[in-house]
């Protein structure tokens, strides 16, 4: 069949469907573009002439449409996608960012940037980096560095071997994340005879990778040869739909269970052996298992610094780490006897061949969750005089907002705040990213995820920093009548950040969003106060302006009504988050400084690294 590569692309593309445990699903949804010189009359013409049935989705900013995308692929457990196209240049590199988003969480992400002229002899075109070390690179270079898969197509028949690349890492539960394609403008355009196979309908299967029967009998021999075993729930345990197989593992051998934040939220909350969130942004009950636990079965987590406490988090001497992962470059970090497979295939094979095994936790870990469970209620009911707290605004909302609504977080304190004390209700329902913890993730995420559930409530919680980095989307969620919530918690500045500058000995500086200062020439005059609640109004939102838990508990109410996306510009009181429950997260502390408070701090690090496992 003759045909531009652009055409054979949309083509391919709305005929690659996914196979997960028998049940086949079309993977891609449609297209997010932002059209300009570089992709519109070439992907752009290929999409308006038909013949497909694809959805084209207009962007307003090339990350913010890509950070929906990535959304939408999570909330669908990465069994659907939403690919991305736009011009060349700073269109092209607006999205690398959220490539870096997407490879780091391991979400499924195409993107398809506009490239320069493969002929080279328009060159060099509008928007055009030029390299006078190599005339081969471009903008598009710099998607390497973010991308699972990266390719570049300067002849028309090159489409086929990129995209069958694209799809294997797409579609790959161990190694997917963000893939290019970078197309040259020039080359969209040409026309190739693509032979009927390639343009044929096409399943990729994702099967459930089986366990050998050596790394189930050496992970049987870890659990019985331990006293005090915990299991961490990472992403992996809910991609792979596996939390049900998890619980009864922890049921059975009495093993208390602590999430990550892209494992939070399978497990019940209020499950007596779930802990709740462990590490850094985690709470007392699941902090406090972990510097006892003997045995850390990972299952589906990556491990990273905020899960571990930057390796602090394990304080028994004679810790030993198992992890049960289906990527093996995961499988294998904190030094872990590592079991490469499937999560719910490990667990069930664990459990046919460990039988008579109980753990020796009594009731340390019951305490832990009761004491914990306190101080959750002592959090969502806090009452401040002439201010309303982070804390209170999070358990109206709790309280409040109905069982099956998403939350998405991504940035800032709220994702703390929502892992230790937030309590999902449903599966499915807890959406935070925090692989990259992309400020302006939050809107762009809470659209994608609105794309995903259809008539479900969402509800993204955002400070304002991040609202100010990036909430282009508001307008496309308004444009595609999708009704989402922004929550969005204004206490005039980064607050999460200036706790860290704060906590490590340095005053208060860059953090808080006040004006300038002609006496002392420095950002610390008064705090600007901003009216959020207009800005939405302007893009024809539905808004609230909020100081109070009466126009909190009112605006919720409201707002259900509603058919637009709503927004509720919540004045919540300085540094009003969540402690940090006995967690440590190191940071590279000034060795030298005037300050006695930095050098304490300085000194304090050095005696926490001591504690912490060196890999």
């Amino acid at each position: 069949m003759v045909l531009t590569m652009a055409q054979a692309l949309v083509k391919f593309l709305d005929n690659q469907y996914v196979s997960f445990d028998g049940k086949e699903t079309k993977f891609v949804d449609g297209i997010f573009g932002i059209f300009g010189h570089g992709c519109v009359v070439g992907i752009g013409q290929a999409l308006e002439q038909g013949g497909h049935n694809l959805t084209y989705y207009q962007g307003h900013n090339e990350q913010g449409m890509a950070h929906a995308a990535i959304a939408f692929a999570k909330q669908m457990n990465r069994r659907r996608i939403i690919a991305c196209t736009s011009s060349i240049g700073p269109g092209a590199l607006n999205m690398v960012t959220a490539c870096g988003t997407a490879t780091a969480n391991r979400i499924p992400l195409l993107v398809l940037p506009g490239d320069t002229f493969a002929c080279r002899q328009p060159d060099p075109v509008l928007q055009q980096i030029e390299q006078p070390t190599s005339y081969a690179t471009t903008a598009n270079d710099a998607f390497k560095a973010v991308c699972k898969y990266w390719d570049r197509i300067e002849r028309p028949e090159q489409l086929m071997t990129a995209c069958i690349n694209a799809m294997r890492v797409l579609t790959d539960p161990a190694d997917t994340g963000a893939v290019c394609i970078a197309m040259p403008q020039d080359v969209e355009a040409e026309a190739f005879d693509y032979p009927d196979y390639f343009l044929q309908k096409r399943v990729w299967y994702m099967d459930r990778r089986v366990p050998s029967e050596r790394e189930i009998d050496a992970a049987c021999e870890m659990i019985k040869n331990s006293k005090k075993p915990m299991i961490i729930v990472g992403g992996g345990v809910t991609y792979s739909e596996s939390y049900e197989s998890v619980l009864r593992m922890a049921e059975k051998y009495n093993i208390p269970i602590g999430e990550t934040q892209a494992g939070k939220g399978q497990i019940p909350t209020d499950h007596p052996l779930n802990m709740g969130g462990c590490g850094v942004t985690g709470g007392a009950a699941a902090n406090a298992i972990a510097k006892k636990t003997d045995l850390v079965i990972a299952i589906g987590t990556r491990l990273t610094d905020f899960t571990t406490c930057s390796k602090w988090g394990f304080q028994n001497p004679d810790v030993k780490m198992l992890s049960i992962n289906v990527c093996s470059f995961d499988a294998f970090k904190m030094d872990a006897t590592a079991v490469i497979a499937d999560a719910k295939e490990s667990v069930e094979a664990i459990m046919s061949e460990l039988d008579g095994y109980k753990s020796e936790w009594t009731d340390e870990y019951k305490v832990a969750k009761t004491e914990f469970e306190k101080e959750i209620d002592r959090c969502y009911n806090e009452k401040l005089d002439g201010v309303l707290s982070q804390k209170r605004a999070l358990g109206i909302i709790h309280e409040t907002i109905a069982d099956d609504s998403v939350v998405i977080g991504s940035s800032g304190s709220l994702p703390g705040c929502l892992q230790r004390i937030w309590k999902p209700k449903a599966p499915y329902t807890y959406h935070v990213e925090y692989g990259f913890s992309c400020m302006g993730y939050e809107i762009c995420g809470a659209l994608g995820a609105k794309m995903a559930v259809g008539d479900r409530e969402v509800y993204t919680m955002v400070g304002d920093g991040s609202f100010l980095m990036l909430h282009s989307e508001l307008y496309t969620a308004v444009q595609e009548n999708k009704k989402i919530n922004v929550m969005l918690f204004d206490n005039s500045g980064w607050g999460c950040i200036e706790n860290l500058q704060n906590g490590q000995g340095t005053d208060t500086f860059g953090t808080r969003f006040t004006r300038r200062n002609s006496n002392s020439g420095l950002l610390d005059g008064e705090v600007i106060m901003t009216d959020y609640a207009k800005i939405a109004e302007g893009y024809g939102c539905k808004a609230y302006s909020i100081r109070t838990e009466e126009e909190l508990y009112a605006a919720i109410e409201d707002s259900k009504k509603q058919t637009v996306p709503t927004l509720f510009d919540i004045k919540v009181g300085h540094k009003t988050m969540t402690d940090g429950y006995d967690s440590w997260w190191r940071v590279g502390v000034a060795e030298v400084s005037e300050s006695e408070r930095v050098h304490e701090c300085y000194e304090d690090m050095k005696k926490n690294i001591e504690k912490a496992r060196l890999y």
